[in-house]
């Protein structure tokens, strides 16, 4: 009798663990979150500058604190002041930006660049004036809150020289425009400087970085090299990576021809070098 009540003992024992083990192991299941099917959603005018896109990749659940968020920032945009109560990170993927402390001057931030942040340190992050910028956004939660907004950044504030950068001067002297085109064709210098440069360049519906894009697609499709060089220069300087112009290149070869796309590479090759 007790041999039997002691079996049957064990098999209740045996089938409790056995059950405990099946609910631990459905509990610990991967959650995958898939490319392409997280949202994407406009960052909050109240507490950011300009036109910003954050795609949250994750929020752990209690008890863990940690999340993480991709942020894309055209140029000009950026945060308001803020603190993390536990700090955060910042890991540069794409493009040129900066990020500042409160007392602290303007740093310039590029791809690969790792930012630490301390606790309840005051500061603000962004794309620089000319290009997009977006970032990886670490940190964890303090009794469930992450941040504390605070005042704007100014736009004197964010166009502060970076350490080692004198504040831009007056241009004095004929523009590169009027230097190559004004002794023959000074209207056309004029609307040079004054339409492409000072108007279409500067409309906010298309970041510049996005402009160089199309501008060294369409010179590259053209085949005309001169042009391709100064542009693909300007490209580097407004946050396109040598990486995507290499792609670029390549994508267009099937589209305007290889020998097109066999010349941008020797210009390529130049640029990168002297850039």
């Amino acid at each position: 009798m007790n041999l039997e009540r002691t079996h049957q003992m064990k098999l209740l024992l045996t089938t409790t663990l056995c059950l405990g083990l099946a609910n631990f192991a459905m509990a610990q299941e991967l959650a995958i979150s898939r490319a392409g099917e997280r949202p994407v959603t406009q960052a909050s005018a109240e507490n950011f500058t300009g036109k910003a896109e954050v795609e949250m990749l994750f929020l752990a659940e209690e008890p863990a604190r940690s999340y993480g968020g991709l942020v894309r920032f055209e140029a000009g945009a950026r945060t308001d002041w803020h603190t993390h109560p536990l700090g955060q990170t910042l890991i540069v993927t794409a493009g040129v930006g900066r990020v500042q402390m409160w007392g602290g001057p303007i740093q310039e931030i590029k791809v690969g660049d790792v930012v630490n942040i301390p606790p309840n340190v005051k500061h603000w992050h962004g794309a620089s004036p000319e290009a997009s910028m977006e970032h990886l956004a670490l940190g964890e939660r303090q009794n469930g809150k992450s941040v504390e907004w605070m005042e704007n950044v100014s736009d004197e504030q964010f166009h502060a020289s970076l350490p080692g950068e004198s504040e831009p001067e007056e241009e004095s002297g004929p523009s590169r425009a009027q230097q190559i085109l004004g002794g023959v064709a000074p209207k056309l210098a004029e609307l040079t400087d004054d339409v492409l440069y000072a108007d279409v360049w500067e409309r906010p519906e298309l970041s510049k970085r996005d402009r160089s894009l199309a501008t060294v697609s369409a010179l590259i499709a053209m085949n005309r090299p001169n042009q391709l060089r100064s542009h693909m220069a300007i490209a580097l300087r407004n946050g396109v990576t040598e990486e995507e112009l290499s792609e670029v290149i390549t994508h267009l070869a099937f589209y305007s021809g290889w020998p097109s796309s066999v010349d941008a590479v020797g210009v390529a090759k130049e640029v990168f070098k002297n850039e």
